[in-house]
């Protein structure tokens, strides 16, 4: 009974929420506005985030009809955190306006390259830091834990280093 009240105002936030997006659901967006974590489509659409939410809470009330509690609980919460986002989106709207559609020229290519250098040499400190730690660990769960963390690292400086080869380039390409 309770979690049939709590999908009964789930959805009809939801409604509301699908009113409120529908004049802005079809308009791109220079890119996409939400973390990958929350939500699974990349998309420059409002309404194709909506359709996730919507989708997420048909997912929600098979949930709680097939009473596996563990899911109930997780999907609710992602429904929840995936409103408040489109929520947030909806009241920038405005302000975004103005945006350009793509990143102007003017966007100094020096301060990027600056910032990610910084993030590669903070990336090389934690990845030394965690090896340094894994030669101390004397369990196997925890010398596991560390690699996995160095493996993650390693994988975000190699995004890094990609990063700054395209910022490199990029500014090779400006100056000529």
């Amino acid at each position: 009974m309770k979690s049939a009240l709590l999908l009964q105002q789930l959805e009809e936030k939801l409604d509301l929420l699908a009113r409120a997006v529908a004049p802005h659901a079809n308009k791109r967006t220079p890119g996409a506005r939400f973390d990958h974590q929350l939500f699974y489509c990349h998309t420059t659409r409002l309404g194709d985030y909506l359709l996730e939410v919507q989708q997420n809470l048909a997912h929600l009330r098979q949930s709680v009809d097939d009473q596996r509690t563990d899911s109930v609980a997780w999907m609710a919460e992602r429904i929840v955190l995936q409103m408040g986002a489109l929520q947030r989106e909806l009241a920038t709207q405005r302000l975004r306006k103005g945006e350009a559609q793509k990143e102007p020229v003017s966007v100094n290519l020096y301060e990027k390259l600056a910032e990610h250098q910084d993030y590669e040499r903070r990336l090389r400190a934690m990845v030394a830091d965690r090896e340094s730690q894994l030669a101390t660990r004397e369990t196997l769960a925890q010398q596991q834990i560390l690699q996995r963390e160095i493996a993650a690292l390693e994988g975000r400086l190699q995004r890094c280093l990609q990063a700054l080869k395209r910022i490199e380039r990029a500014i090779e390409y400006r100056e000529r």
